[in-house]
C-alpha cells in the first residue's frame, strides 16, 4: 500500500499551480515526502524559459544556504567520533582567528556550538562582501587571512545572529579536523551513502550541467523575465549546494528515519530540538544546523535557500515523519509554499487508519518492577509500566509528565530520558531482603511500592 500523502496529488498540484501564478514566477519544483519515500513530486511552469523546459524531479536548483544542514552533519558526525566538541573555541581549529576584533567579550566565546545554531555573534558575511555588487569571498583561506577585520557584531547568546561567514569556518573546520577537503567529504560521508547523486557543490561536474535551472531575477514593470546575475563564486559550506527534489527527499527522509544511515538517531534529534527563541512572537527556535517554526500547533523543522535566481525550501514534521520541497528559479516565499504541500501531506497522514504492531516483549527481569508507587509527602500515586515498548513512569495527577527509564549496567539502575526535571539522574528500584521491589528512589525522592492485596 502507498503513502497517504500520496493520495493528494491534485490538491499538491492545485497548491503549487496557484502559487506559481500568484507570485508570477517562472517555475517550480516541488515534492512530499512521507517516512522513506519521496510519496508525490511534479512542477509548474519552466526551468528555462527561453527553451519552453520544463522542470522534473531530478532538475537542479541552488539550494544556497540549505547547504549549511550538511556542514553541521559533518560537524556532528566528527563531534560523535570524538574529534571535536561542540564547545571548543573556535580558535582551537582554526589559530588565524587568535587577530580577530573581540571587544564584546574573550575570543574564547566564539564555540563550535554557538556558531552552529547562528548565536555566536559573529559577523553575518566574510570581509568585503557586498551583494549589491554581486562581491563575496568564497574562500575560507582568504578569509582567514583577513581576520583581523572579522568581529563580532552582537554579544554572544544575545540574539539570532545569522552569519554565513561563521558557517564557512565550520566547513574549514570539518577539512582541518577530518584531514578530509570539505568537498570531498560531504561527498563520501553523506551523499554516496544516501545516493544522492544529482546533489554537488560547484563546480558542477559535467554530467550535472544540463540538469540545471536557470535563475531569474523578480519581474519588475513588466512579465518579461531577467536572468538573474552570473556569480563567479564557488560556494562552500555556506551555501554551495545544487540539488533536486528527488535528493532532498532522500535528505528529508534521512531525518526522520528511525535507523539513519550518516547519523544516529539520537545525534539527528539533537539537531532538530530547538536551542533558543529567534523571536519574539516564539514561532521560530533555532536548533544545530536547523530552525524551526510553529504553525497551527505544529512545528516544522526546516531551512531555507536563498540567492541570485533561486529561492527554496525544505521542512518536515518529525512526529508525524511528513515533510516537503519547494524549490523555485525566481523569487518568491518557497516557505509559504513547502508548508502549504507538507500541511496537505501531514494532514493526509494523520487522516489515514493507524498502523497497529505487535506491542514489544516486556524484558523478563524488569516484570518484578512494574506496578503502583506512593509518594505519601505529596499524596501522589504513580505507576510503573511498560509503555509503547519503553519502561516509564506515570503520575495519576500530571499527564504529561511520564519520563521513560534507560537501563544502565547495573541492574535495577536506570537513567532518565530527557524533557523533565529528572532528567539525567537515576532511577534505582530497591528490594528487601527476600529480593522484592519495595521502592523507587527517583533522582531525589523515594516512593514505596504498594503490594496487590491477595485476591
Amino acid at each position: 500500500m502507498g503513502s497517504p500523502a500520496a493520495e493528494r496529488a491534485s490538491r499538491y498540484e492545485a497548491a503549487t499551480a496557484s502559487f506559481v501564478k500568484e507570485n508570477r514566477l517562472p517555475g517550480a519544483a516541488v515534492g512530499v515526502v512521507h517516512g522513506d519515500e519521496l510519496a508525490w513530486s511534479g512542477s509548474v511552469g519552466f526551468a528555462d524559459v527561453a527553451e519552453r523546459r520544463p522542470s522534473d524531479a531530478r532538475t537542479l536548483y541552488r539550494v544556497a544556504s540549505i547547504t549549511k544542514t550538511f556542514t553541521a552533519t559533518a560537524v556532528m558526525q566528527l563531534r560523535d567520533e570524538g574529534k571535536l566538541a561542540l564547545d571548543d573555541a573556535a580558535v582551537e581549529y582554526l589559530p588565524e582567528l587568535r587577530t580577530m576584533r573581540s571587544e564584546l567579550g574573550p575570543l574564547e566565546q566564539l564555540t563550535i556550538r554557538r556558531m552552529l545554531s547562528h548565536e555566536s555573534g559573529l559577523q553575518s558575511e566574510p570581509p568585503g562582501t557586498d551583494w549589491s555588487n554581486v562581491v563575496y569571498e568564497d574562500d575560507p583561506h582568504r578569509t582567514l587571512a583577513r581576520a583581523a577585520e572579522i568581529t563580532t557584531a552582537v554579544p554572544a547568546n544575545s540574539q539570532w545572529k545569522y552569519s554565513n561567514l561563521a558557517y564557512q569556518l565550520l566547513g574549514e573546520m570539518v577539512s582541518r579536523v577530518s584531514g578530509i577537503p570539505y568537498p570531498k567529504y560531504i561527498r563520501s560521508r553523506i551523499l554516496v551513502p544516501l545516493k544522492m547523486t544529482g546533489t554537488s557543490l560547484d563546480p558542477l561536474p559535467a554530467r550535472l550541467r544540463s540538469r540545471r535551472a536557470t535563475g531569474y531575477e523578480p519581474r519588475f514593470l513588466s512579465d518579461e523575465l531577467d536572468l538573474a546575475p552570473r556569480d563567479a563564486s564557488v560556494f562552500g559550506a555556506e551555501g554551495g549546494l545544487w540539488s533536486c527534489v528527488e535528493d532532498l527527499g532522500r535528505w528529508l527522509s534521512c531525518q526522520v528515519a528511525d535507523e539513519p544511515k550518516v547519523l544516529a538517531r539520537a545525534t539527528l534529534d539533537e539537531m532538530h530540538r530547538p536551542r533558543y527563541l529567534a523571536d519574539d512572537t516564539w514561532t521560530r527556535a533555532w536548533g544545530i544546523g536547523w530552525y524551526a517554526v510553529r504553525q497551527d500547533d505544529v512545528v516544522w523543522v526546516m531551512h531555507s535557500g536563498g540567492y541570485y535566481g533561486f529561492i527554496t525550501n525544505a521542512c518536515f514534521d518529525p512526529k508525524e515523519k511528513v515533510g516537503a520541497i519547494a524549490l523555485l528559479n525566481g523569487i518568491g516565499n518557497a516557505t509559504e509554499l513547502a508548508l502549504r504541500l507538507g500541511t496537505i501531506a501531514r494532514d493526509a497522514a494523520r487522516e489515514a487508519a493507524p498502523r497497529i504492531d505487535v506491542p514489544a516483549a516486556l524484558p523478563e527481569a524488569w516484570q518484578a518492577l512494574l506496578g503502583l508507587y506512593t509518594a505519601r509527602h505529596l499524596g501522589a500515586i504513580f505507576r510503573v509500566e511498560w509503555l509503547d515498548g519503553k519502561l516509564s513512569v506515570l503520575s495519576a495527577d500530571d499527564p504529561q509528565w511520564k519520563p521513560t527509564l534507560v537501563p544502565t549496567d547495573e541492574p535495577d539502575v536506570f537513567r532518565i530520558e530527557r524533557g523533565f526535571r529528572e532528567s539525567g539522574e537515576l532511577a534505582r528500584f530497591e528490594r528487601g531482603p527476600d529480593g522484592r521491589v519495595v521502592s523507587l528512589f527517583l533522582a531525589v525522592g523515594r516512593l514505596q511500592r504498594l503490594e496487590p492485596v491477595a485476591g
